[in-house]
């Protein structure tokens, strides 16, 4: 909230979407103007709390930030909102950028799918909605669908970009993302996320040799970077344990033939408690 209130964009609205947290969210914006929503745990999944506060909030532009994010500078607002100067912009997302603290293999990820030039209209439907805006009346179109277990922000932007809108991506527009995730969590993350690929991209596969193709090409990229910050063989483990995860999650969630089970999605969403 703090963050927010240093925005030079002052004209806004807070909705807070809270599916049982348990980490003291609730006793922050407890004396905060803010129009808190509920969501049972039970009921989540990414689709159905988006559209929970998008149905929710009243204006025009629709702002998304993940609770593992903060803005970069004081005017990610402003410059988030300002990629709707054009009519045909049907979505903006912004930069991420890990901390020092983030796995290496991780803020590689981030310099890549975020990089450092905008593009006012993609090629491609590739989206996050961590740190992205939506036109409502786009939104009001096309909700989120609510049985994805991730991706979500991929196949809305799929959706529009076939009727002619563009998705748009502003460098400008950053925020801070940060995980702590174990192995086992992001295994988890890659996981869900590949189950909805292959529903946006049917004609994609990922095979043993595709497994074991990108986790040494990957490898090889982090370690000659970490070498570059003097630090390759320091950080040869974290690397190694972070491209498995990544492409042994993304391997299973294209394999899988049948739908998660509840216990499953439990994992995806709350792996903490897993």
């Amino acid at each position: 909230m703090a963050e927010l209130k240093r925005q030079s964009f002052t004209d806004y609205e807070v909705v807070v979407v809270d599916s049982g947290s348990d980490d003291g969210t609730l006793d922050i914006v407890e004396n905060e103007d803010v129009l808190l929503q509920h969501i049972r745990k039970e009921d989540f999944s990414f689709g159905r709390s988006l559209n929970i506060g998008c149905r929710a909030a009243s204006g025009e532009i629709l702002v998304f930030i993940s609770a593992h994010c903060y803005p970069e500078h004081e005017d990610w607002l402003a410059k988030l909102v300002a990629g709707f100067d054009d009519d045909k912009v049907a979505v903006v997302y912004g930069k991420q950028r890990g901390v020092a603290e983030s796995h290496f293999s991780e803020r590689q990820i981030f310099r890549s799918w975020f990089p450092d030039v905008s593009v006012l209209r993609q090629d491609g439907p590739f989206s996050n909605n961590a740190n992205a805006a939506v036109r409502r009346k786009l939104w009001e179109k096309y909700h989120y669908d609510e049985a994805l277990t991730g991706l979500e922000d991929v196949a809305w932007a799929q959706q529009v970009m076939r009727d002619g809108w563009w998705v748009s991506y502003r460098a400008d527009a950053g925020v801070i993302h940060v995980h702590h995730e174990s192995p086992s969590q992001i295994r988890n993350r890659y996981r869900r996320e590949a189950i909805t690929f292959q529903k946006v991209f049917p004609g994609e596969h990922f095979s043993v040799r595709d497994f074991l193709r990108l986790s040494t090409r990957n490898v090889i990229a982090d370690l000659r970077a970490a070498g570059d910050e003097g630090d390759g063989l320091g950080k040869l483990w974290s690397i190694l344990r972070f491209r498995v995860s990544q492409f042994a999650g993304t391997y299973q969630g294209f394999h899988m033939r049948r739908p998660p089970s509840s216990d499953l999605k439990k994992r995806f969403y709350y792996p903490e408690e897993s």
